[in-house]
């Protein structure tokens, strides 16, 4: 069984390379996702929200990532093609191998300023 950072570590993997396949079998059926653009109920309603930001994702740079027991918090810049790189923080919950919590923040204000125009 994968460690939680490694589970953190396959999900962003698996989103910048928009491998929704993978991502579907990294989250909880119940998964429950907050952030800065939105909130997300369950696992098809997460992987929508995931396949929206990926249209307009061009990399993640993971600057760093912290492990304590289920919980992992991982620091990267969000590279867009709307925005300037956009440093974001996301805390995962993970149990029996799942994602069951995202928490997600970030200044949005480029990004929403491009969706604006």
């Amino acid at each position: 069984m994968n460690t939680p950072e490694q589970i953190s570590k396959q999900y962003f993997t698996a989103w910048e390379a928009g491998d929704f396949d993978t991502l579907s079998g990294l989250l909880a059926d119940d998964v429950d996702f907050v952030g800065t653009l939105g909130r997300a109920a369950g696992k098809e309603e997460c992987l929508r929200g995931l396949r929206g930001m990926s249209r307009i994702v061009e990399r993640i740079e993971v600057q760093a990532r912290v492990a304590d027991g289920t919980d992992v918090i991982t620091w990267f810049n969000l590279h867009t093609t709307v925005a300037p790189p956009t440093p974001t923080a996301n805390w995962s919950h993970v149990e029996d191998g799942k994602i069951t919590r995202i928490r997600v923040t970030f200044d949005p204000r480029a990004i929403l300023a491009e969706r604006n125009d």
